[in-house]
This record gives C-alpha cells, sequence and structure tokens, in this order.
C-alpha cells in the first residue's frame, strides 16, 4: 500500500462517506468489540506488567536473602551459632546476619503447629537470617568454610523454590501479552465481519458507483474511515472505563500479596492511552484488506 493509498483512504470525503450507513447492526458490531476488547485489554496489559515487576521483586529480593541452619547438640547450638556469625560477619558481600530469636521461630512455626508450641522439647535447630549486598557473595566457598568449622551449619540460599517463582511469575507476564496479542486478532476479525456485512448490504449502490466511473480506492476510502473511527471511538470509551476499574483495585500492600498489586504505576497509566490507537490501525487493515477483497469478488 503506497502512501498515496494511505492518504487517500484517510482523506476525509462526505460524499464518499455516506456509502456506509452511518448507524445498524455493523456500526453497533464494531463500537461494542473494539470498546470489551480495549477494556480487556487494559486489564491484560496491568497484569503483564504487575507479573513482570513481581518477577523482578522476587528475583531481587530473594537473590539477597538466605538462611543458615545449625543442627547441632543442645550443648553446642550456642557455640556454633556464634561461630557461623563470626564467619559470616567476615565474608565479603554478606551485609547483615544475625540470629533469630526463640520466639521468632516460634512465629514460624506457629502456622502449622499452633502458637503454643514448645520449642525447648523440640530438637528445632537454630536459624540465620542472612542479607547479601552488592555483588554478592561466594556461596560455594562460604558452604566450605562452614563445613569446616561449624559441622552442624546447612547453607540454604533459596535457589530451589527462587527459581520456580521467578519462572511462574515471568510466565504469567507472558501469558498475558499473549492475552494482548488475541485480543487483538480477535477485534480483527470482528471488524472484517462487521466491513464485509457492510459491503455487502451495500453492493448495489457500489455498482452504481462504479458506473458513474468511481474507484475501488474512493469506494473502499469510505468503508476505511467510517470503520476506523469506530474502532478508535469503542476502543477509547473501553480504555476509559478499564482504567477505572483498574483505579479501583486495592493499592499493593504486604499483607494482600501479588492480588493488591495489579494497578498501573508511575509512566505505566500512559501505556493504556496507545491501546485506541493500536484498535484504530487494527481496524484500518482489516477493513482495508476486507474492502480490497470484498470489491475484487464482486468485480
Amino acid at each position: 500500500m503506497s502512501k498515496g493509498t494511505i492518504r487517500a483512504l484517510i482523506m476525509a470525503d462526505k460524499q464518499a462517506d455516506r456509502v456506509v450507513p452511518p448507524s445498524g447492526f455493523t456500526a453497533r458490531l464494531t463500537l461494542f468489540v473494539s470498546g470489551a476488547m480495549a477494556f480487556l485489554a487494559v486489564f491484560a496489559l496491568a497484569l503483564s506488567l504487575a507479573s513482570g515487576r513481581l518477577a523482578d521483586r522476587w528475583a531481587s529480593e530473594l537473590a539477597r536473602a538466605a538462611t543458615l541452619r545449625i543442627n547441632a547438640p543442645g550443648d553446642q547450638v550456642a557455640a556454633q551459632t556464634k561461630t557461623a556469625l563470626t564467619i559470616l560477619r567476615q565474608t565479603p558481600g554478606v551485609a547483615e546476619a544475625r540470629a533469630l530469636s526463640r520466639e521468632e521461630q516460634a512465629a514460624l512455626l506457629a502456622p502449622w503447629f499452633g502458637a503454643d508450641l514448645p520449642l525447648d522439647a523440640l530438637p528445632v535447630p537454630q536459624l540465620i537470617e542472612i542479607r547479601g549486598a552488592e555483588p554478592g557473595y561466594d556461596a560455594q566457598g562460604l558452604r566450605l568454610r562452614l563445613a569446616a568449622e561449624v559441622p552442624g551449619a546447612v547453607l540454604d540460599d533459596h535457589t530451589r523454590w527462587r527459581e520456580p517463582l521467578v519462572d511462574a511469575a515471568n510466565s504469567l507476564r507472558r501469558l498475558a501479552l499473549v492475552s494482548i496479542l488475541l485480543i487483538g486478532g480477535a477485534t480483527a476479525a470482528m471488524i472484517t465481519l462487521a466491513a464485509n456485512a457492510a459491503l455487502a448490504a451495500n453492493a448495489q449502490v457500489i455498482e452504481v458507483l462504479r458506473l458513474v466511473g468511481a474507484r475501488d480506492r474512493y469506494i473502499a476510502g469510505a468503508f476505511v474511515r467510517r470503520f476506523t473511527l469506530r474502532a478508535l471511538i469503542g476502543a477509547a470509551v473501553g480504555v476509559v472505563l478499564g482504567m477505572a476499574g483498574v483505579m479501583l483495585l486495592p493499592e499493593a500492600s504486604d499483607q494482600g500479596g501479588f492480588l493488591t498489586g495489579l494497578g498501573f504505576q508511575e509512566a505505566g497509566w500512559v501505556l493504556p492511552l496507545i491501546i485506541p490507537v493500536l484498535g484504530a490501525l487494527v481496524a484500518f487493515a482489516a477493513t482495508w484488506a476486507a474492502a480490497r477483497r470484498t470489491l475484487r469478488e464482486l468485480s
């Protein structure tokens, strides 16, 4: 499609626009479909951005966090804990290391064993919380030193369950992006059906226009402009409603977890404004293809 063709399709012509009925089934279908799909696209975009933020946060926070577990006889726990803390504070890349108190360990076990768990009567290992600094510490070297000086120490850098969580968040982000692509495809399909219906309904008018010398590009331009404008208006309304719905979602909080952080943040609020433009472009391409095919069949 040349620049001249695109310019001719975009430039308004009131006489040509009369070919396309201003209301009716196709008009309502185009407005409704573009609006509904834009509304869904806003939430899919919000889910994609939220999943990306979640994956980045999990990867960042969990990569810096680790736990040292000391399994030792009761009379050796204090000594091994002191030695482990000394080693950790001497290790480059470790920003903080502290032993959890009995109360903190009881709080960690309370959801499974209840608040009245007698820790003194159970062989509960001593836990040490480790916070890493940039660029991080040598986990393998730290394990070797702990194995030599603190026999009962087991270092858990959370790799086993950190990676599945990050992979799950990234998969959710990819799923949201695929949903946006499917929404765009469904919009194109529905607008194509509506354009075909409008072209078929105006077959006799098209024949008369051809008889008086109208070119196919002139006729197609009327349909392209009308359906593109309808898609733009419908998508704009859908985006406004979608953004209003996102604003009503609860804000992100540590207590609410992932489900409270589905909204847009900062510059992310600008991204939904692109959806009406993309919807208009999809309608433009779909209507142009439908008009060319139908006009060829009517020849």
